[in-house]
């Protein structure tokens, strides 16, 4: 590799999806801090929710900074759709069955609605983004 040769993978829009991950990762976690500690008798599987929404999110933010590696990688598509299972899952249950799953109670419930269905068009940005750059591809290129 040369001098001039920068290694690093996030550039452009990667950074801008890792920043966007990490700050979902914070709310994610907030969020299912608050209702966990203060409230969580009132609704434990929606809340439960919010925290594995949490863990996916930080996942997912850790696993694209160190995506250039094949194996991260893999982590970053795993927890990407995972993220996309989870919000079409919720959301759709949110839709139907609103005494369980509390319209506000999770970032995945209606698809996102309460972060500006964010947590809906990530994942498919994400998938977008990490078929685009699967490592040994730029390398392939040069």
């Amino acid at each position: 590799m040369s001098p001039t040769r920068t290694s690093r993978r996030i550039t452009g829009i990667g950074t801008v999806l890792t920043f966007v991950y990490a700050v979902m990762a914070l709310a994610a976690t907030g969020r299912s801090f608050v209702q966990i500690a203060g409230r969580f008798d009132q609704a434990p599987v929606p809340y439960l929710l919010s925290a594995a929404a949490a863990v996916v999110y930080i996942l997912a933010t850790v696993a694209l900074l160190l995506s250039k590696g094949a194996a991260w990688y893999r982590v970053a598509w795993v927890a990407v759709l995972f993220e996309l299972v989870g919000v079409l899952v919720i959301g759709t249950l949110s839709w139907v069955v609103p005494d369980v799953f509390h319209a506000d109670a999770t970032v995945w419930s209606l698809y996102g609605q309460g972060y500006v269905w964010v947590p809906l068009a990530l994942p498919f940005i994400g998938l977008w983004y990490l078929a685009s750059r699967r490592p040994g591809r730029a390398e392939a290129a040069a």
